[in-house]
């Protein structure tokens, strides 16, 4: 919270700080709400500016993470249907925006970048809801209190639609490696 008042203070080093603290888990947030790099990079863009626009009304009540997961994941989702837009016009598929494999051998790699791709899209097939809270917990290891904080929902809805989720992502998996 020092950070926080610093910033408030008007001290730019401090929001700097912030945002190099932070900026690899949201970024890794909106990637797996919206589906693409670039588009998670605006998203991730416009929460920090509208948290550094914001920090006079942050009340502490929560953490600062927990705040601008907030505010990270009400971007992404209000540019969903955005990008999802622009996606179908412009063509663009996951696997264009897939980083390379370290994997040593071209098979192993082919290999590791056909399941990572099919369970973004088993991911990407959930509904918003599912997949919000399967990213803070399996991805981001957010608590059940803070992803219910963050949401806004309580604590046993937080588990019910991780239950779902999960079981939907491998229903999924299921189907699409035809082991149904």
């Amino acid at each position: 919270m020092e950070l926080v008042a610093a910033c408030r203070n008007g001290d730019s080093g401090a929001f700097e700080v912030l945002v190099r603290r932070h900026q690899k888990a949201m970024l890794n947030l909106a990637y797996r709400v919206v589906g693409s790099y670039e588009d998670a990079c605006e998203v991730v863009q416009d929460a920090f500016v509208a948290a550094y626009k914001g920090l006079s009304s942050f009340r502490e009540e929560a953490s600062f993470s927990t705040w601008l997961t907030t505010i990270t994941l009400n971007h992404a989702r209000n540019g969903l249907e955005r990008i999802v837009a622009r996606r179908r016009r412009e063509g663009h598929s996951l696997a264009e925006q897939d980083p390379p494999s370290t994997a040593p051998s071209a098979l192993e790699q082919m290999e590791d970048r056909a399941v990572r791709k099919q369970i973004e899209k088993c991911i990407a097939s959930l509904p918003v809801e599912f997949r919000e809270v399967l990213v803070l917990r399996d991805i981001q290891e957010r608590s059940y209190e803070e992803i219910g904080a963050v949401l806004k929902v309580r604590e046993g809805t937080v588990k019910s639609r991780l239950f779902r989720a999960r079981e939907g992502v491998k229903e999924c998996l299921k189907r699409a490696m035809g082991a149904a």
